[in-house]
């Protein structure tokens, strides 16, 4: 059944992760999974503490380039009436303003206790959403 993007969005909002989908220089999908927190009408995902080989991530770089994004929820279940999925494509942006990073960080810190323990120190991802597409059983 498809989805209304109000039901969308509620769904991708009750999501433990999700996955960001970028756009490379060559034109190829991107691909990782994301901890994320919708405040208000914008989705909001940081670069953590959690090990990364650099700091120079491909998800920052691509961004900047090619601010178009998507993001994906999902449900699955042995019970395949449970199923469910939401994609959010939007524009994406990586240097909100420091009242726009403090409202993400208390948006993150609510989701996530790890994040209420400790913050993250980096860069902060910023998505607005154009489009709330979805399905479930």
């Amino acid at each position: 059944m498809r989805l209304e993007p109000a039901e969308a969005r509620a769904l991708f909002a009750s999501a433990p992760v999700a996955r960001l989908a970028t756009v490379r220089p060559d034109g190829w999908p991107h691909l990782v999974p994301v901890c994320f927190a919708l405040a208000g009408e914008t989705i909001y995902t940081a670069v953590d503490h959690k090990p990364k080989s650099t700091s120079d991530l491909a998800r920052l770089r691509h961004i900047a380039a090619e601010p178009r994004v998507a993001l994906l929820a999902d449900r699955y279940d042995e019970d395949w009436s449970r199923l469910w999925w939401v994609r959010v494509d939007g524009e994406a942006s990586t240097h909100p303003s420091p009242r726009e990073r403090e409202r993400a960080l208390a948006a993150l810190a609510d989701a996530y206790p790890q994040y209420a323990a400790r913050p993250p120190q980096g860069a902060m991802i910023a998505v607005q959403p154009r489009r709330w597409r979805g399905w479930r059983a």
